[in-house]
């Protein structure tokens, strides 16, 4: 699949790129990690996340946010 085939709003990765690095189309020519825009080209392969994909990669975000307010991050 291509960048071009996503819709605006869906959540992808690179192959060969760690799975926990997730970007996310903001337009035809940018996509978004962490809210920094990046210029990305349409036919740059990608992989488009699941929906259970999508819950995992948000309930990871949410738990380091967890373990950063209270301090707990050597884990």
């Amino acid at each position: 699949m291509n960048f071009a085939d996503l819709q605006i709003g869906d959540y992808f990765r690179l192959p060969g790129v760690s799975p926990g690095c997730v970007y996310r189309k903001a337009n035809s020519s940018q996509c978004s990690q962490n809210t920094l825009l990046q210029s990305i080209r349409s036919e740059t392969k990608i992989i488009q996340l699941t929906k259970a994909e999508i819950a995992k990669y948000f309930s990871s975000k949410q738990e380091y946010f967890q373990r950063l307010k209270y301090g707990n991050l050597t884990d």
